[in-house]
């Protein structure tokens, strides 16, 4: 750093600099490339989702969010320890946790964005050797991996504490495997949508507002319209109504549709045409969110 005071001697009648070290450390190690680099931003991003190298503060929510979550399932090992008796289905769980994975979806999709945006220091991600695709890569991976801890991990213990337990006959294996897949395609297409939608608004609370909106506008309507349909026997227009919801949707297409599990919406889903239909919907939010990602980042990189 060049220091040109006016005390400063000079040469030939110039200002002469003086160089200051001002602790700044070297690196000379190996240039890893895009691959590492990616990687370092998902993690980074992983961290940060559920707190972790954040302040104390930071914790508070997806702790008690995670705690929500594992309540059901240490309340059900309870209860099979006692009474000798399954409590809950692991297909329902995501269904019956919906509001919490919202909470959560709504609640940390928005860090995952909102900060680079308002500071504006996407054009220095993308500078080198990041690009564009690697980085909305790194934060929906990051984001889908937190959707995925968080319904998988009470799941698992769900399934291990019924093998501990050890109830009269065998352990649902078909039902955990098919909640678990369940469980990657719920934390893709919640992941996609939360931080598409967040990623619009640079203010975290605004973000927090439209994903909590947009959940509670899908899961109303999708109960209201299937009530309404349901009330006048029609049944059929009833089973479309409940795919609004992304929960059923995913149910619908994967759970039910491909598994064959038991419905956990209120009413059937349509069958036939309506399981390719239900996939269809699904892949088509998953593919149109990430565009919109891509769209908004690379505007946002040109400014």
């Amino acid at each position: 750093m060049s220091d040109l005071s006016p005390g400063t001697p000079s040469l030939g009648g110039a200002p002469a600099g003086v160089i200051h070290d001002i602790g700044y450390r070297h690196y000379d190690g190996p240039r890893t490339g895009r691959g590492p680099a990616t990687a370092a931003l998902a993690v980074h991003t992983l961290r940060g989702v559920f707190g972790l190298g954040r302040p104390a503060r930071a914790k508070i929510i997806p702790f008690l969010l995670v705690g929500t979550m594992m309540l059901p399932a240490v309340v059900s090992i309870a209860v099979m320890a006692v009474a000798k008796q399954k409590m809950a289905g692991y297909t329902e769980y995501a269904v019956i946790m919906q509001a919490v994975l919202a909470i959560f979806l709504a609640a940390q999709a928005p860090y995952t964005v909102a900060p680079d945006l308002r500071f504006r220091v996407l054009p220095l991600y993308l500078s080198r050797p990041v690009t564009l695709w690697d980085y909305v890569g790194a934060k929906l991976a990051a984001m889908t991996a937190a959707m995925f801890l968080l319904l998988a991990v009470p799941l698992t213990t769900l399934f291990i504490g019924e093998m501990v337990v050890d109830l009269p006959g065998p352990p649902d294996t078909g039902g955990y495997l098919t909640s678990m897949a369940g469980a990657v395609c719920y934390a893709v297409l919640l992941a996609c949508v939360g931080v598409a939608v967040a990623s619009f608004t640079p203010r975290r609370g605004l973000g927090v507002a439209a994903v909590i909106a947009l959940y509670l506008l899908a899961s109303g309507v999708s109960t209201v319209v299937a009530a309404v349909m349901e009330s006048v026997n029609d049944y059929d227009a009833a089973a479309w109504a409940w795919l609004i919801n992304p929960f059923f949707l995913v149910d619908a297409a994967v759970q039910v549709g491909i598994f064959g599990a038991e419905p956990s919406a209120p009413g059937s889903y349509p069958t036939g045409i309506g399981v390719a239909a239900a996939i269809t919907i699904m892949l088509g939010l998953i593919a149109l969110s990430v565009t919109a990602l891509v769209i908004r980042y690379r505007k946002a990189a040109s400014r």
